[in-house]
């Protein structure tokens, strides 16, 4: 009798004993509630990649500030200073806590071309035209961004920073629209103020020049020139 009542407490005790030593193929991923990974190397990879890719784009935020030409491009990086700073946070934060689990850095294999990094921000500081310079500089940044936010959306696990990620694309797709939107909206100003330009010197040309001051006082001395014509006063 006693043999029987000890059968289930031993098998309890090997199932618990064989659940503690198995093995961990997660790579250093951190565990959440219901033994769910909650992150993984590549999360930690999107952080340590997106972080400085921000920071770059504040700075070109903090030239546009101050040079923009248009109530577009002020209000633009007022949008990229509050959103992305606030973007800075929670990747730290996350970062952090991936960090103090002992999930370890992986890389996001997003190469560097790619990313949109490869111009030096400082050329804005003195670029003419500023907004058109600004946006061509800011398009291929916001698309190296949605490049890196997808690698976190295919590979990554923390559910806050794929939240991220997400919101990351979708904001930088609709700003990449309203930038070139903008910039057309520019060139056809341009060519507009060009043509009226052009149009003002035709106008000029057709004109003519004034007769000199010989001819008109010959014309009026023979009466064969306009009645009402108004010699210029002699010097």
């Amino acid at each position: 009798m006693k043999t029987r009542k000890m059968l289930p407490a031993l098998v309890t005790a090997g199932a618990l004993a064989l659940a503690g030593c198995g093995s961990d193929d997660s790579g250093g991923a951190a565990s959440g509630s219901g033994g769910q990974a909650a992150g993984n190397p590549t999360d930690r990879a999107f952080v340590a990649e997106m972080i400085p890719h921000h920071e770059g784009a504040l700075e070109m935020a903090e030239i546009a500030q101050k040079r923009g030409e248009s109530e577009f491009v002020k209000g633009l990086a007022d949008d990229i200073l509050r959103t992305q700073a606030e973007e800075i946070t929670t990747l730290r934060r996350e970062d952090q806590q991936l960090a103090d689990a002992g999930v370890e850095k992986g890389a996001l294999g997003v190469p560097g071309h790619m990313m949109g990094m490869s111009e030096d921000t400082a050329q804005l500081k003195t670029a003419t035209p500023f907004d058109e310079a600004f946006i061509k500089m800011m398009v291929p940044h916001h698309k190296g961004a949605i490049e890196m936010a997808k690698v976190e959306l295919a590979k990554g696990s923390d559910p806050e920073l794929k939240t991220l990620a997400q919101q990351i694309i979708d904001a930088q797709q609709r700003e990449i629209k309203e930038m070139t939107a903008q910039l057309g909206r520019a060139a056809v100003e341009q060519e507009q103020g060009a043509a009226q330009t052009d149009g003002k010197r035709d106008g000029t040309r057709a004109a003519g020049p004034r007769p000199p001051r010989q001819t008109l006082q010959a014309a009026a001395a023979s009466g064969t020139g306009p009645r009402d014509v108004a010699l210029p006063p002699s010097r």
